[in-house]
């Protein structure tokens, strides 16, 4: 299958020619005029990189990557940037793009640097392929020796405001007649962030928490940002539900929402 790749960048012609060099080397690319547009088509279709311009107008490079590392974390960005916004490109790295390149770039550089994104990419994939993989057999473990994997006696139900039901027995959360399912994964995480309700957690902390082993700094935001992603896009059918996780730039993540009072 072809990588999927989006040309983002209000200027006609080097939208039209940085399309034109990826279709030649083989990729399915789609190419738009703006941010927004970019987005919305990320909500329908999954992309594998995408290629952004820093600076257009109503909404620029840093706010689509913001909402990008939201509604499609796996998706690789390589900023597009003039000399005078190399500043904010660097920053953008922090913000989660994998690479900048200086207008204007050569047909190699662009090549090279889509190519490394998208093995950069593959990479992260199987590396999740496998923890999840992992947490499966040991699920299956448990489960054959006979382990409980919950306490006798536990508070497993939980009232949250807006009367929204949490069943972490069985990983169901509800309000009215919406109700979502969570995976066994989802379910620890969403016990965790409960039990530590407004509290900033570490990505190393969280994985360690919710996956039970350990990781290096670098490691555990690639293990967490998928299933937080997966866990986000559930929550986002209840009010307010897409907000209760919160980034915590470099650090980790929070969760917020209160406990529904008698």
């Amino acid at each position: 299958m072809k990588s999927r790749i989006m040309v983002v960048d209000d200027e006609a012609m080097v939208r039209d020619s940085l399309e034109e060099i990826l279709r030649l080397e083989g990729y399915d690319v789609r190419a738009v005029d703006g941010g927004e547009a970019a987005l919305n088509i990320l909500q329908r279709e999954s992309i594998d990189l995408m290629l952004l311009d820093l600076k257009m107008p109503n909404l620029e490079g840093t706010d689509v990557l913001k909402a990008i590392t939201r509604i499609s974390p796996d998706t690789k960005v390589i900023l597009l940037t003039g000399h005078g916004s190399l500043e904010s490109a660097i920053d953008a790295l922090r913000l989660g793009a994998y690479d900048y390149l200086l207008k204007p770039a050569s047909s190699t550089e662009i090549l090279n640097s889509v190519a490394r994104g998208l093995v950069k990419r593959a990479e992260q994939q199987h590396r999740r392929m496998l923890l999840e993989q992992l947490d499966a057999s040991l699920q299956r473990l448990k489960e054959s020796e006979g382990i409980e994997t919950t306490q006798v006696g536990e508070i497993q139900t939980i009232t949250l405001e807006n009367g929204i039901m949490v069943d972490l027995a069985r990983r169901e959360i509800w309000r009215g007649n919406i109700r979502i399912l969570l995976t066994p994964t989802e379910g620890k995480l969403m016990k965790v962030m409960l039990e530590h309700r407004g509290q900033v957690l570490s990505h190393r902390e969280l994985v360690l928490m919710v996956q039970g082993y350990e990781t290096t700094d670098w490691e555990a935001p690639e293990v967490l940002r998928p299933l937080v992603s997966r866990l986000r896009r559930k929550l986002a059918v209840f009010p307010n539900g897409e907000n209760w996780i919160t980034n915590v730039r470099g650090t980790g993540y929070v969760f917020e929402i209160k406990e529904a009072t008698d």
